[in-house]
């Protein structure tokens, strides 16, 4: 059943504060359903990371300042200044000068970590720029700006952009592919079995981990038996295991109406916590 793991699945990641391994389906918590999108508890390295680099997330830091101020920081600071300006300017009114400020860091930024946190905040203030924007940053280079790129994509209007999405189900990232994955059960529902079954046997264990998380949403008797003999395939990784365990005892229509709200209805509840990465709500 299962596929050969990926050896660079574990390595490839950016540092990135706001990710915790607490934030999968599987970890030690009866999910019975998923809030919302996220990148990546995986493929984290913290390396010779700052206090100061860690805190890039921490918009308190600039609350105060105007939306002028935050726009000098995104456009002459330094990396780290930039990516806290980024986040701060979602929380500012739509103005098309802090629009088009993120459009070109999300598009033109050296630093990647700038463009992720700068497509996040686009899709936060919306718009009709926000949608194409988003679709040409989903071409970045960097993998975890794709994968943004698609939450975006997502919280902007994933009907909209649901071919889009769905192309991005055989993307060359495990967290561009989990994400589209995720966004098309949110728009499809039973429907997506298909894609969900698919993805059952995906060379990324977080990938295989959301596809038997999101099985537990189909009333349908392939998606139980291929739940059970994932919950049964000792080659499995635990964690992949116990969640299909899991998303045996769930109720598929409860499972389903937790995915009924729009991404962009949440609200960042902890400094520099991304929607992405939020422990779901039950």
């Amino acid at each position: 059943m299962s596929p050969m793991r990926d050896p660079e699945e574990a390595t490839d990641g950016p540092t990135d504060p706001r990710v915790h391994p607490e934030q999968s389906p599987g970890f030690d918590v009866d999910h019975a359903g998923l809030e919302d999108i996220e990148v990546s508890r995986e493929d984290v390295e913290i390396g010779e990371a700052t206090p100061r680099e860690l805190s890039a997330a921490d918009t308190s830091l600039i609350a105060s300042e105007s939306a002028t101020e935050k726009l000098e920081r995104l456009a002459t600071g330094d990396a780290v200044e930039r990516q806290r300006a980024a986040l701060s300017l979602a929380e500012e009114d739509r103005d098309p000068a802090v629009v088009e400020a993120l459009i070109t860091a999300g598009m033109e930024d050296d630093d990647a970590d700038v463009r992720q946190f700068a497509v996040e905040a686009l899709a936060k203030l919306g718009g009709e720029r926000a949608g194409p924007a988003a679709v040409e940053i989903a071409e970045d280079d960097d993998p975890w700006v794709r994968a943004e790129a698609l939450v975006a994509l997502d919280r902007i209007d994933r009907e909209t952009y649901a071919d889009r999405i769905d192309d991005a189900l055989d993307a060359d990232h495990h967290a561009v592919r989990r994400n589209a994955l995720v966004s098309v059960f949110k728009r499809r529902g039973e429907d997506a079995l298909e894609p969900l079954l698919d993805a059952v046997d995906d060379e990324s264990e977080r990938v295989r981990e959301w596809a038997v998380h999101l099985l537990a949403g189909v009333d349908d008797d392939r998606a139980r038996e291929t739940l059970r003999e994932v919950a049964d395939d000792e080659s499995e990784p635990r964690i992949v295991r116990g969640t299909a365990a899991r998303a045996l005892e769930a109720d598929p229509g409860r499972f389903r109406r937790q995915f009924t709200g729009a991404l962009d209805r949440g609200d960042t509840t902890l400094p520099g916590e991304d929607h992405l990465n939020r422990q779901p709500d039950l």
